[in-house]
């Protein structure tokens, strides 16, 4: 499978490496530009590109960047070539008093981060690993019905892009619980139950069910 890695940070860095070495052919690219990926490139063998490249033949384009970055990405473009009925994999948080700053939208209006997101980029979104550590992506996969195998809450509105995420973790060696829509992603928002979790299937649909809609003062703007 083409997939596309917008971000090279700690968690699109680690996917690129576990997804080439499960023999699928990534792009990555980064805010500034294909030269800084060089060692990224030499170690897993992706393929280093401009942002408004990632997505060509791409049936599956990550973006895995700080919230506060995701308006200055191409109003136009971005996902220009991606196969037909691609989805958009979403890792995002807001984090406004370490990071991001103020975001009306998502502090006055009430929409989930990846709602906020996925308006910006004019297509909708899957949110998954969010709340993941991202050395777990390297070390905690495990096969299908081991039981240590972690479980991760999968977020989004269309049903076939999520079925395709979901698949895509399965293989990447974690189970994954259907967290509803993009809505109702506030449930696995930083400082929730599942956030951080290393859990599996049942732990995480309890944890889902525990959270608060109500967003905690630690992580308001």
């Amino acid at each position: 499978m083409k997939i596309g890695i917008i971000g090279a940070g700690n968690i699109g860095g680690n996917l690129t490496r576990r997804l080439t070495a499960l023999g699928h052919e990534v792009a990555v690219a980064n805010s500034r530009g294909p030269q800084t990926l060089a060692a990224l490139a030499e170690e897993t063998g992706a393929t280093p590109v401009t942002v408004t490249e990632a997505a060509r033949g791409a049936r599956i384009v990550v973006v895995t960047i700080p919230l506060k970055a995701i308006p200055d990405l191409p109003s136009t473009g971005l996902f220009d070539g991606a196969e037909e009925g691609f989805a958009v994999l979403d890792t995002g948080n807001y984090y406004p008093r370490e990071r991001d700053g103020r975001i009306a939208a998502i502090e006055d209006e009430g929409l989930t981060e990846s709602r906020w997101t996925e308006r910006h980029l004019g297509h909708p979104v899957v949110k998954a690993f969010n709340g993941t550590y991202a050395q777990d992506i390297l070390d905690r996969h495990r096969p299908a019905g081991d039981p240590e195998r972690i479980a991760l809450p999968v977020a989004g509105d269309d049903e076939q892009a999520k079925k395709a995420v979901r698949e895509l973790i399965d293989e990447l060696g974690f189970d994954t619980v259907d967290a509803g829509g993009i809505d109702d992603s506030w449930r696995q928002q930083p400082d929730t139950p599942v956030y951080g979790l290393r859990g599996g299937v049942e732990e995480v649909e309890r944890a889902l069910a525990e959270a608060s809609p109500e967003r905690p003062e630690s992580f308001r703007g």
